[in-house]
């Protein structure tokens, strides 16, 4: 008789346990007895990936993840006992699934439902998934799974052309699909052996190609691929989050680095619904927030983090939060360690 676990909510959720690496983390059903398997297995996947509802034909489960972060994609193989995920819309109303996955079939074979769709990914297939959605998927043989976590921005898909897409085996027989498969296998395999800037610089390029995929798949023209625009956008983005905490960083700075005009700049932002500026400081309170969640509790000095990331003291950085935020730093970081709501 199948075993399911259910919703998130229900559970306590439990820590996950990094791997020894740099940067990737394995997590695997066998630090646990083989009675909480199962259990543990549904938190690792919510952890790393997204809720969902987890069943198997037994009581035990036998499954390990490893997840890597390349730039802009976060990169999770999945090695797993036969069993199903249901994507439910209880699990979507939790808000998180903010990425479109591009998954590859390494091993086994997988039965994908979605947006009205089946089909069967055999290995060497890609599918797209749509996070925000409901999709089912069975695995009747012991699998491996590559999954590629990616901005839905960063695809340049409108919602329509996301769901001409899910539900589909996208077969690497000729074409961009023939070069994608293998560069995906090679790289869930030795992500950890990039340095930084060229893991960005190679996260970049792969999204690109994924795109140019994706396009391909919908029979779109080559002019509508991502073009010079689309690159030199996820170059200035990487230069400004390696030099976050200069507070001389502007604009005119940033143009100057990349040989481009201010106007040519304010264009590349303008075309993502928002200015340089404003995403500069999106992501200086995003760095922020990480730091003093990630601090002991009564140690932070929000002037020495203000800094750090950019900003030039307390008092503009707590203007800037509550604007973006509605609270104080300081009543941010009290609600979140007495609710335990994630930042």
């Amino acid at each position: 008789m199948p075993t399911a676990t259910g919703s998130h909510e229900e559970r306590r959720r439990r820590p996950a346990v990094p791997s020894p690496g740099a940067r990737a983390r394995v997590l695997t059903t066998r630090s646990v007895p083989p009675r909480q398997s199962l259990d543990y297995w549904h938190d690792a996947v919510l952890d790393t990936l997204v809720g969902m509802d987890i069943a198997t034909a037994g009581g035990t489960y036998d499954a390990t993840l490893r997840t890597d972060r390349l730039g802009d994609l976060q990169i999770t193989t999945v090695e797993a006992d036969p069993g199903r995920v249901h994507r439910t819309p209880r699990s979507i109303a939790r808000g998180d699934g903010h990425e479109i996955f591009v998954a590859l079939q390494s091993s086994g074979r997988a039965h994908v439902e979605q947006d009205g769709r089946s089909t069967e990914m055999r290995t060497g297939d890609i599918g797209f998934f749509e996070t925000v959605r409901p999709f089912r998927t069975t695995f009747p043989d012991r699998f491996r799974l590559r999954i590629f976590a990616v901005p839905r921005r960063l695809l340049q898909l409108p919602e329509a052309d996301v769901r001409r897409l899910t539900g589909r085996a996208v077969r690497p027989g000729g074409g961009l699909p023939a070069l994608l498969a293998p560069l995906l296998e090679r790289l869930a395999d030795t992500s950890e052996s990039y340095a930084t800037p060229t893991a960005e610089r190679l996260a970049g390029s792969v999204i690109d190609l994924m795109a140019a995929t994706a396009a391909e798949q919908l029979g779109e023209e080559p002019g509508e691929l991502p073009g010079a625009d689309g690159i030199l956008l996820r170059r200035v983005r990487t230069y400004i989050r390696w030099h976050l905490s200069d507070p001389d960083l502007t604009p005119s700075v940033i143009a100057a680095v990349h040989g481009i005009s201010v106007r040519s700049l304010h264009r590349l932002f303008r075309s993502e619904d928002t200015t340089v500026c404003r995403w500069i400081r999106e992501q200086r309170l995003h760095e922020c927030r990480r730091e003093l969640a990630a601090g002991p509790s009564g140690t932070a000095d929000l002037g020495q983090v203000a800094r750090r990331w950019g900003f030039t003291g307390s008092a503009g950085f707590g203007k800037a939060f509550r604007q973006a935020f509605g609270l104080s730093p300081t009543d941010w970081l009290e609600r979140t360690r007495t609710e335990g709501t994630p930042w």
